[in-house]
């Protein structure tokens, strides 16, 4: 572990002096590159920098206590040694942790997508409500969104939806939402007082680049249609909205969102790279026989992940067993405690199981 943060103690200082650099600086390609990596490394750099410090407070207090006579110096440097050995193992821990592999998707942009299942009504309605949640939390941690494509019903609830959700680390956050979310509630049209069922699935897929996904011609048919969802009256006169269906695996995808029919094109094949390479993702899942916690990083196509109760104002998710209160709260934006318990048990098994393989 030492030789580890050695050499990243030895990088991150090397990586300053190039930022600083006229040359570099000069070059946004390279200057921006080489911020993203400072920015990458700064924790484990920070914590490198205490555990050293640590360390170094240890070694000197006990020297202190076994060469001093005064007996004053002696007091001190014994309370110095018990406080920086208290603080020891926390960091050591926290070190683990900052170690660990990354996702290589976590710095991605995103495209979520939310779609009604079971409860007819309900289903759409809590769909609109899952949405607004997650454009509240993106505006939070000041991310960007677009609303790529949407199909709203006639009583404001949300048939169908893309978002493209764009800033710092998105994926590493926005990937523990992904499956089936379920809401119990009494609807408002439920003359008995019956509490009604309905499940609504969320897609969480990292932003595919050019490099990860190859689109072949042959594997794809492409029409055109008159859109709906801009350009007033124009937009049913005008075959601005785009259709794309990938033959080898089904896929279709509908953009009709600009009033460009050039743009709607560049957006559905954006799309369509991001569904692609989020199946290449769950194969290799599938084959590394990882399944169990991939359901956090990729979502489970078998099983809810959360449950909304209203009448007990209770959110329950079924992957840590964890529960919070106050659900109108937390459908307005304050995702941040469920977001940071899904990221401490994912830190927490990674570290078991890589002491349990010796990694």
């Amino acid at each position: 572990m030492l030789d580890k943060l050695q050499t990243i103690e030895k990088r991150y200082t090397q990586l300053q002096e190039q930022s600083i650099d006229p040359a570099t600086m000069a070059d946004m390609t390279k200057y921006i590159a080489i911020n993203k990596e400072l920015s990458g490394l700064k924790e484990v750099y920070d914590l490198a920098v205490a555990y050293r410090k640590c360390r170094g407070q240890i070694d000197e207090a006990k020297e202190i206590i076994n060469n001093e006579s005064d007996k004053d110096m002696v007091e001190m440097a014994e309370e110095e040694l018990s406080t920086a050995e208290e603080e020891l193992p926390d960091l050591e821990q926290k070190i683990k942790i900052a170690l660990l592999p990354k996702d290589p998707n976590d710095d991605k942009d995103i495209y979520l997508e939310i779609r009604p299942a079971a409860g007819g009504d309900e289903a759409w309605l809590f769909a609109a409500e899952l949405l607004k949640m997650y454009l509240g939390y993106a505006v939070r941690k000041w991310w960007k969104t677009e609303i790529v494509d949407e199909q709203l019903s006639d009583i404001w609830g949300i048939k169908d939806i893309t978002v493209k959700i764009s800033g710092d680390r998105v994926y590493s956050l926005m990937k523990f939402e992904s499956w089936v979310h379920r809401v119990q509630r009494i609807p408002a049209t439920e003359s008995q007082g019956r509490v009604h069922t309905s499940t609504v699935t969320v897609a969480i897929m990292p932003e595919a680049e050019d490099v990860n996904i190859v689109i072949e011609d042959k594997d794809i048919e492409m029409d055109t249609y008159a859109a709906s969802s801009a350009g007033g009256q124009n937009a049913n006169k005008n075959q601005t909205g785009v259709r794309i269906h990938h033959k080898p695996t089904g896929l279709i995808v509908n953009i009709g969102d600009s009033k460009s029919q050039m743009q709607n094109k560049e957006k559905a094949f954006s799309v369509l790279k991001a569904r692609l390479y989020q199946i290449e993702m769950d194969k290799k899942i599938e084959k590394e026989k990882n399944i169990r916690w991939s359901q956090i990083g990729t979502g489970d196509r078998s099983e809810k992940i959360r449950t909304y109760n209203f009448p007990q104002d209770r959110i329950t998710d079924h992957r840590i067993h964890e529960s919070w209160s106050n659900i109108p709260n937390v459908l307005t934006w304050d995702l941040d405690d469920i977001m940071e318990k899904m990221v401490l048990e994912q830190q927490t098994r990674q570290l078991s199981e890589a002491m349990e393989t010796g990694e």
